[in-house]
């Protein structure tokens, strides 16, 4: 299945606005890939010479694989989990086919470490990663973005029957999943009872797969939600939005917000209407 990536969705784009220019698209990744993929997805662009975009997102937590082609920085990219909102300037032409790993997924695909590569978006070559590099060049060798995602579907199987998820990685999943709807905080001890570990298994599984605990996974979905609803055509309240999301209160939402963006939500809020001419 094939898709556009809507506007009012939670795709953690901070300008959704921009989407369209970039003709951004979900395709959906089959079954037996599951457990290591979170999402399959494309852009592709064409600006007019001198113009550019600074595109910035906050990423669902995870490694992102990309294989891109035009005004870019490399044909193959590996992008670790960042702390702050991730930024990069587009301009020219170019398309881009990305892969967004589940926690379980780097250890499948790749030798490389979530610490190796945090805060990082690196060139994927022979020497950083031989596995990764070849799973990234059979993918690559497609000539379109539904033809990536269906070499991608065809070959990551083949990897994960060569290693096979264990039981951590699969708790990490579990555990992402369950904070994914990025509403109110769920604490440790919940987690811990609901899926029948310790706090300190859940801790070593994320740490282990994401390089972060539960604590920043639970805070980084909710600060997806927090743009998801400011970036509405008619945004609520930045006190509605802390209280329906379960933060201590509006300043708690404020500064979680200004270290991940760099800006206050009043001012992208502010950023957002002058993007749409407001």
């Amino acid at each position: 299945m094939e898709r556009e990536i809507r506007t009012d969705e939670r795709s953690g784009v901070l300008y959704p606005e921009n989407l369209a220019r970039y003709g951004a698209r979900w395709f959906e990744p089959d079954a037996a890939v599951a457990a290591v993929v979170e999402s399959l997805w494309s852009v592709r662009w064409n600006f007019n010479p001198g113009e550019s975009i600074t595109q910035r997102i906050i990423a669902t937590p995870g490694v992102t694989l990309t294989i891109e082609a035009g005004d870019v920085p490399g044909p193959l990219i590996v992008t670790g989990v960042h702390r702050r909102a991730w930024e990069r300037d587009i301009a020219g032409s170019g398309t881009v086919f990305g892969i967004r790993l589940r926690p379980a997924g780097l250890a499948v695909v790749s030798d490389l470490s979530p610490e190796r590569i945090a805060d990082a978006t690196l060139p994927v070559t022979p020497d950083l990663d031989p596995r990764l590099f070849e799973l990234l060049r059979r993918i690559a060798v497609a000539t379109t973005p539904h033809a990536h995602a269906d070499a991608a579907n065809a070959v990551l199987p083949e990897l994960l029957a060569e290693r096979p998820v264990p039981a951590p990685h699969r708790l990490a999943n579990a555990v992402v999943a369950a904070l994914t709807p990025g509403g109110a905080p769920v604490d440790g001890p919940t987690l811990a009872r609901r899926f029948g570990v310790s706090e300190r298994t859940i801790q070593r599984a994320l740490r282990g797969t994401l390089g972060q605990g539960p604590k920043w996974v639970g805070r980084w979905v909710r600060l997806q939600e927090v743009a998801r609803l400011l970036s509405a055509p008619d945004p609520p309240d930045v006190a509605a939005v802390a209280v329906s999301l379960g933060y201590t209160d509006q300043a708690h939402l404020v500064n979680d917000f200004r270290t991940a963006v760099g800006l206050t939500p009043g001012a992208y809020v502010r950023s957002l209407r002058r993007l749409q001419g407001g």
